[in-house]
């Protein structure tokens, strides 16, 4: 029996199919071990630059026991977790509120902002009012405008303010834009 010269050449385009085939294999298996592991290292280096704030969230300032019976504003700072990136703060200052009784059950918040350039005002209770040093305006104890005349374009800012178990006071702490004559959070 006489081999045939052919055979021999027929025979190769098999083996070179199975070594492409090996070869993608390998290709697609030493990827999928080198990629999958950089693209999770990539995610989470990058998660807290992607990450959504919760803002606007309710945060305790003080207990009832601490507010005044009759009404006196009194000035609070506002401590609440805070991540800056990779970093988490615990309970650092992210401003401050007055709180004043309006009756025995009801409580009002303002914010210390003012609505005009963002200068902190002080309550003055000589004169029963809230001044901004920046631009001297006056606002009523209940953040209202003493002078329709003033500079600030609103009231002050009032924040919406809980009771819950009793007698923790919780605040909903947010930043509002300024300058402007409507009330709208800083987003």
């Amino acid at each position: 029996m006489q081999k045939n010269p052919a055979a021999p050449a027929a025979a190769s385009p098999p083996a070179a199919r199975r070594d492409f085939l090996k070869q993608g294999c390998a290709a697609c298996l030493g990827l999928a071990a080198v990629g999958t592991p950089a693209a999770i290292g990539t995610r989470v280096f990058l998660d807290p630059l992607t990450r959504q704030t919760t803002a606007e969230s309710f945060v305790k300032v003080t207990t009832l026991d601490t507010l005044p019976e009759d009404g006196t504003p009194v000035q609070y700072p506002v401590l609440a977790d805070r991540r800056d990136a990779w970093t988490k703060f615990s309970q650092v200052p992210i401003g401050a509120v007055f709180l004043q009784r309006q009756s025995k059950d009801k409580l009002l918040a303002l914010s210390v902002v003012c609505p005009h350039a963002g200068c902190f005002v002080d309550y003055e209770e000589d004169k029963q009012s809230f001044l901004c040093p920046c631009h001297n305006s006056l606002f009523l104890k209940d953040g209202g405008l003493k002078d329709q005349d003033s500079p600030s374009p609103r009231p002050l800012d009032t924040l919406e303010v809980q009771v819950r178990n009793r007698n923790e006071v919780w605040v909903r702490f947010q930043d509002f834009q300024l300058g402007i004559k409507e009330k709208k959070p800083v987003a």
